[in-house]
């Protein structure tokens, strides 16, 4: 049962490596366009990112709004 385990977990490792270093879903690159004219910033936004990169620019621009908005 524990080679079992490895295996199915050594898969997933697999597949979420994959994930990060694909290209950003749509879902991501809606966020993200939106999110970069919200901050003032439609510069910002850039197609074929992968989804790691993405997902930093995002919560980078998420926490711009939200010290924006503190103010």
């Amino acid at each position: 049962m524990g080679k079992q385990i490895m295996k199915a977990t050594a898969a997933v490792s697999d597949e979420v490596k994959v994930r990060l270093q694909g290209p950003m879903t749509r879902a991501q690159a809606l966020r993200f366009r939106s999110l970069a004219e919200e901050a003032y910033q439609p510069r910002q936004y850039a197609g074929g990112l992968s989804f790691e990169e993405a997902a930093r620019r995002i919560d980078a621009l998420r926490a711009e709004i939200a010290l924006a908005d503190s103010y």
